[in-house]
């Protein structure tokens, strides 16, 4: 299925991309960003925040955002790399993968330019693809090395998801694990809760995690379902209050509604000698669940959906 391109005056082009049973998503040039994703019913799955700044340099605090060839500040570049800040191309010659009916696809491209050799002396190509079929939003990322030499780096899609109410969501399946705790100098601790659940700022880069994570809104009866291949690790973030009121592109508020999930590569880099290339999977699903019938299984969301 063909996707829609729309040019509004200086705003970065964006791709609509639509499917039978009435679900959406919007893409942005710029940053390869996915900004919206709706269902079905035109219900926001992703957040966005109220104050996000829509112009270049920075980065959209919202949507899914492309963090690379760095996460974080894990090394010398800009936070989160500069993938989040260029204006990505379509891709004229993707590489062939299995197409699926009733499917809304567009790949898109990031090409080194020389000002990021400056700062990052590696040539390579980044291709995005994004599909969208009912219920489920696809995102294949693949980096190559177009360069002569080997170079390395870190990685995530970093998934802001709408919620209903912060304080009254459940993350399950990264019990028992270690991570990172990024408000304690990156201390290394282990998972004791049989569930992560928010009142206070959190921010975690979980190591070694499984392929699917499930995401549970009490209030909306509604379970996201992650599921990730080649990002091993996943960070999980909220600013809470005093951090969101010190973040100049986020509404004072809006932490109660949006929760970070991120697919990552970060604890080991992933290397890459001249023309070999890297690919990783991210599948966004969403299940109906009842927490006050108790009709949901935490085990069957994180083990019995193919």
């Amino acid at each position: 299925m063909s996707f829609n391109l729309v040019q509004d005056g200086d705003r970065s082009p964006r791709i609509i991309l639509s499917e039978p049973n009435g679900s959406t998503a919007e893409v942005l040039l710029y940053g390869g960003q996915v900004v919206y994703w709706k269902n079905e019913k035109r219900q926001e799955m992703l957040f966005m925040s109220s104050k996000a700044t829509w112009k270049p340099p920075r980065a959209i605090r919202g949507g899914i955002q492309i963090c690379f060839p760095q996460f974080s500040n894990f090394g010398s570049l800009e936070e989160h790399g500069f993938a989040t800040s260029r204006l990505w191309s379509l891709d004229s010659s993707p590489s062939p993968l299995p197409s699926v009916n009733n499917q809304s696809t567009v790949d898109l491209i990031l090409k080194s330019i020389e000002e990021d050799l400056k700062t990052w002396p590696h040539r390579f190509e980044l291709r995005l693809r994004i599909s969208l079929t009912a219920g489920k939003l696809i995102l294949i990322p693949r980096v190559r090395n177009t360069d002569n030499k080997p170079f390395s780096f870190t990685f995530a899609l970093c998934n802001y998801l709408s919620v209903s109410d912060i304080s009254e969501v459940r993350v399950e399946g990264l019990e028992t694990l270690d991570y990172f705790d990024n408000l304690l100098q990156r201390e290394r601790c282990t998972e004791q809760a049989d569930a992560i659940t928010f009142d206070r700022e959190i921010d975690r880069i979980y190591l070694s995690t499984p392929t699917k994570i499930a995401i549970i809104d009490h209030e909306k009866k509604r379970t996201f379902v992650l599921r990730k291949v080649g990002m091993p690790d996943a960070v999980v973030w909220n600013p809470w209050d005093k951090k969101a009121k010190a973040l100049p592109d986020l509404g004072d508020e809006d932490y109660k509604t949006m929760l970070c999930i991120d697919s990552a590569a970060i604890e080991t880099p992933i290397v890459l000698k001249p023309f070999e290339e890297w690919t990783g999977r991210q599948e966004l699903s969403t299940v109906s669940s009842s927490y006050c019938s108790g009709q949901l299984d935490p085990q069957k969301v994180l083990q019995g959906f193919s």
